[in-house]
């Protein structure tokens, strides 16, 4: 079973977190299971754009997005390039991660 690190930073200036991943975990399993603050109103079943985070780094062995994931950014406060949903980045590589977690002050989608 493969492990990656996923690193939290957090726009809040909260201090960096690393956590252990395994294979078929998503961002938001990790942070949920590292009492990491991270919202999901629709439970993690991409139903909604409160999971938001930025990746850093490790794109390259994260599914890619799909439709429905890029129109739940698209509702998302702030989304850039590199906007992910924390539900739907799925650990399938061997390339450690790196996730920024935006400021969380709204209900969301």
């Amino acid at each position: 079973m493969k492990v990656v690190n996923i690193t939290f930073k957090f726009a809040d200036g909260s201090p960096d977190e690393t956590h252990p991943a395994v294979e078929g975990e998503s961002v938001l399993d990790v942070a949920l299971n590292n009492d990491i603050r991270l919202q999901h109103n629709c439970g993690g079943v991409c139903g909604c754009s409160t999971c938001h985070v930025y990746i850093e780094a490790g794109m390259d062995d994260l599914p890619e997005i799909s439709d429905k994931e890029e129109d739940y950014i698209d509702r998302a406060v702030d989304p850039r390039i590199n906007s992910r949903l924390g539900c739907q980045c799925v650990v399938q590589g061997n390339e450690d991660v790196v996730v920024t977690i935006p400021e969380q002050d709204f209900l969301g989608h």
